[in-house]
């Protein structure tokens, strides 16, 4: 192929040998079961402590997803200062913290509000010096039971799960018997609103038609 006009001398550059470069994933299975005994080293090793922060209960964006619900970043200060803990305290105790977010709900400022004071019940805090207990330490039977493992998986060693609503509601949409196609009536009501312009122009027309022909 000749070469034209004033432009840059091809210079292509085809030995890279990019096969001994390309990233292969075979190592997948090898690599969740090492994460796993990861996270199982760390919670013997924190222990009685849980593994992750108390997360809030969040709706997913975008009007796809927004029926689920999911673990956020952190609680927002509102739902700290309505569960009556002081927003610098709340990272010591095992309570992540986002102060950017906001409450557009009363319903899950409500929920989490709920879910910070349940985790309040179940929280053991241990003294920071032995023998030397403040106010909201637990008692010495409380912590003596806790590092024997009596109770921890129920008050600190699993952060409180959420449970999606759909998991505990009862009943399913086919129990509900319906007297109409709804899917078929959304869209009649589409159609009916789309020509509705043009089926007046064509009455209209019908009935200048039918007044001209009586004179």
């Amino acid at each position: 192929m000749a070469i034209k006009h004033n432009n840059a001398v091809p210079n292509n550059h085809f030995r890279k040998d990019w096969q001994r470069r390309v990233r292969t994933h075979f190592d997948q299975p090898g690599r969740k079961t090492r994460r796993r005994q990861a996270r199982v080293e760390k919670a013997a090793k924190i222990a009685p402590r849980p593994l992750d922060k108390l997360r809030p209960v969040v709706r997913c964006p975008t009007i796809k997803y927004n029926r689920r619900v999911r673990a956020g970043r952190g609680f927002s200060l509102a739902e700290l200062k309505e569960a009556g803990i002081p927003r610098k305290l709340a990272p010591t105790i095992g309570i992540s913290v986002d102060p950017r977010r906001q409450n557009l709900s009363e319903e899950s400022l409500k929920a989490n509000v709920a879910r910070l004071k349940e985790y309040q019940q179940r929280l053991i805090l241990f003294p920071r010096r032995n023998g030397k207990q403040t106010k909201g330490d637990a008692s010495a039977e409380e912590v003596k039971a806790a590092k024997n493992g009596e109770g921890v998986a129920s008050a600190t060693s699993a952060v409180i799960p959420i449970v999606h609503a759909a998991a505990i509601t009862e009943g399913k949409l086919s129990d509900y018997p319906t007297e109409e196609n709804a899917y078929r009536k959304l869209r009649l009501a589409r159609s009916e609103a789309r020509y509705v312009g043009v089926r007046e122009k064509r009455a209209k027309a019908k009935a200048d038609e039918e007044s001209a022909k009586k004179k």
